[in-house]
């Protein structure tokens, strides 16, 4: 056989094997073996570099690396899906099928927590991976989504093909990446879809090979050009061509049939290898999807039943307070580990003293929690009925835990503040605020890197962050620090001394500033030195900048070390002024709006910064003042005041087709 030849039936072989193990989870060959014939194309493909091909297997492992990704306009639209919450919403949904189609059936599908992607085959070759991006654009994560070893890179099909599904990641990759992130001293993900989301959209796609990604495809693009009829036979054809379908589904001829297999599913939720945040319903019959139609932003033959925020029961173990930059004393409750909603969690956030008594939180409580949106950790409630004598009543501490000094519950407020300026704990938080995503964005510079420099003397004040590069020596003498790592710190260091104004003003930390009140006092004073000599009427003359805000902000620049504080960061070169903004005029443009729900297509800072942009004044909450509410999924109260005030309100995708229109 000649060389080419013994190329291409190894590489056959290795994908069956691949589809085996990754796809089957029934492997026919023994590592050893599979290695064996690995290693044998290797060694041939790289002695033969003119048969290489970026579709074999050997390739998967990444290293290619981008400036950016590329724009890709969708040959059609990948629309969302529309909402039900309960059995109620699927029997209305129900009744508008069986009006156009009365003897419909559904395939009853898991709703993955990932991200959307469309993959594109050419006569049986893997040609192109593309993001849902608005629907109408996405970006070409080609060179990433090859690095996942579950979708194939030759199916056995002619023609173009599109097929579409999700990426995501599993528990135990989640797991394994975040403990890995947090020995790093890196920002943890709060979940695994925004792990997800941000291993496919890493640049160097050496890195999204490492996060084990995985991913379902679920929808075969213009399924009745292959002469197939049903949606349960466009996912048969898919299984066939040995692309990953989940196996868990079913064909439902009503809807009480498809809530019992909700129900069913729901039951064991937690026993998958992956999340899962609802169950999806489609019309079986494909010659019903055209009939049925969409509507602007969803089709009308499908729909996303989204599971209620799971509720768990377990052990309140003891409560302990934080003390944050402001000085702000926290209680947070230590808890009994549990999973919820795909992770595991020891620890809730209590706000402060009275929410503890209005609750009647006690220690040692059997307690519910849950996730707030699925992401942040709460107890709801005791279980008062449980109680057997061991409970405690928590009394609020008077000193601070660091630094002991007198802890002190201002006027007409809720929390107890740490009011010793040199507070340990009020040092450590304040750099680690400054260096933060939403500040000074010095991504190399995470929280356990600053405590660690911190007990060793390095770090005790922000400026001490523009010194470290004058410590290489003793910092490459420490354990866990190399040449590359520690310029790859100083590169980030340096580097944030470009950001604007804004970004600086929010990252000293004066209280009540928010990354809000930074961005409206940088527009309208446009440079430090403007912003430090303003008094108090200055402040209070601008929209969005309140009394209280006010005083906080000339009390911070009256502080002596404050002003010393600015006068070196000038001094290390950090920027100190803000352009000049042009407002585009727009549909938005001096109205106030309020963004609720979770956003699927963009962020929540995405979506305010184009809100800005165009001249709008976003706020966080709704008032006779608001003028639009844009809402994603699960909105909740704040899209019900809206309507009960009569306010405008927009769906996210709306939202997009008016922004393009501006």
């Amino acid at each position: 056989m000649d060389v080419k030849n013994r190329i291409l039936e190894l590489r056959r072989k290795l994908d069956a094997f691949a589809y085996e193990y990754y796809v089957l989870d029934q492997p026919s060959v023994s590592d050893q073996e599979y290695d064996r014939y690995y290693q044998e194309l290797v060694a041939l493909e790289d002695a033969n570099p003119e048969y290489k091909d970026p579709n074999s297997i050997t390739q998967r492992v990444g290293g290619v690396v981008l400036d950016a990704f590329t724009k890709v306009e969708h040959k059609n639209r990948m629309l969302s899906l529309g909402n039900a919450f309960n059995l109620e919403d699927l029997k209305a949904f129900d009744e508008r099928v069986r009006a156009v189609k009365p003897d419909a059936s559904y395939v009853v599908e898991l709703k993955m927590d990932g991200l959307a992607i469309s993959l594109h085959y050419i006569d049986g070759r893997f040609h192109q991976a593309v993001t849902r991006g608005d629907g109408l654009v996405g970006e070409d994560v080609t060179n990433n989504v090859r690095t996942i070893p579950s979708i194939p890179m030759h199916i056995d099909a002619q023609g173009e093909v599109e097929v579409r599904g999700e990426v995501y990641m599993p528990k135990k990759s989640f797991e394994e990446l975040n403990t890995k992130r947090e020995e790093n001293g890196e920002e943890l993900f709060a979940n695994p879809r925004n792990a997800a989301a941000g291993s496919i959209r890493q640049l160097d796609s050496k890195i999204a090979a490492q996060r084990k990604l995985d991913a379902f495809l679920y929808y075969l693009e213009d399924a009745a050009s292959f002469g197939i009829q049903t949606h349960e036979e466009a996912l048969e054809t898919l299984e066939k061509w040995h692309i990953k379908v989940n196996p868990l589904r079913k064909v439902c001829k009503t809807i009480e049939e498809a809530w019992q297999f909700i129900q069913e599913i729901q039951e064991k939720r937690e026993e998958l290898p992956y999340e899962i945040d609802g169950m999806v319903l489609k019309v079986n019959e494909l010659s019903s999807w055209n009939v049925l139609g969409t509507t602007v932003k969803a089709p009308r033959y499908a729909i996303a039943y989204k599971f209620p925020a799971e509720e768990v029961v377990t052990k309140l173990l003891d409560i302990v307070v934080t003390v944050g930059r402001t000085g702000r004393v926290t209680p947070n409750a230590v808890l009994e580990p549990v999973r919820v909603a795909g992770t595991t969690v020891s620890a809730a956030q209590l706000h402060n003293e009275d929410m503890i008594k209005e609750k009647d939180i006690r220690i040692h409580d059997d307690v519910v929690i849950r996730k707030a949106g699925d992401i942040i950790p709460e107890v709801v409630r005791p279980l008062v009925e449980k109680r057997n004598g061991t409970q405690g009543i928590y009394h609020f501490p008077t000193q601070c835990p660091i630094c002991s000094g007198a802890l002190v519950r201002l006027p007409n407020e809720a929390a107890h503040y740490c009011i010793n300026q040199d507070c340990p704990a009020r040092v450590v938080e304040s750099m680690i605020h400054f260096a933060s995503r939403d500040a000074m964005n010095i991504d190399t510079l995470g929280d356990k890197k600053i405590e660690f420099f911190h007990k060793e003397g390095l770090l005790n004040t922000i400026e001490d962050i523009y010194r470290l590069k004058d410590h290489e020596e003793e910092i490459l003498s420490m354990e866990g620090f190399k040449e590359k790592s520690f310029m790859k710190m100083i590169d980030a260091i340096e580097k944030s001394k470009e950001n604007p104004l804004e970004d600086l003003i929010y990252g000293l930390g004066i209280r009540q500033v928010g990354k809000k009140a930074a961005k409206v006092l940088a527009k309208h004073f446009l440079t430090m030195d403007a912003l430090m000599a303003a008094d108090r009427d200055a402040f209070v003359a601008i929209k969005d900048i309140g009394e209280i805000t006010a005083d906080s902000i000339v009390a911070f620049f009256r502080e002596e070390k404050n002003m010393e504080l600015i006068d070196h960061l000038k001094a290390f070169g950090l920027r100190m002024d803000s352009e000049k903004e042009e407002i585009k005029e727009s549909f938005f443009t001096g109205k106030t709006v309020v963004l609720t729900g979770t956003l699927t297509q963009m962020t929540r800072n995405e979506a305010k910064a184009m809100l800005e942009s165009l001249g709008a004044n976003v706020s966080g909450s709704v008032s006779k003042k608001t003028d639009l509410v844009v809402y994603g999924e699960a909105a909740g109260s704040k899209l019900t005041k809206a309507r009960d005030l009569g306010v405008e309100v927009m769906d996210e995708e709306t939202f997009l087709q008016e922004v393009k229109a501006s």
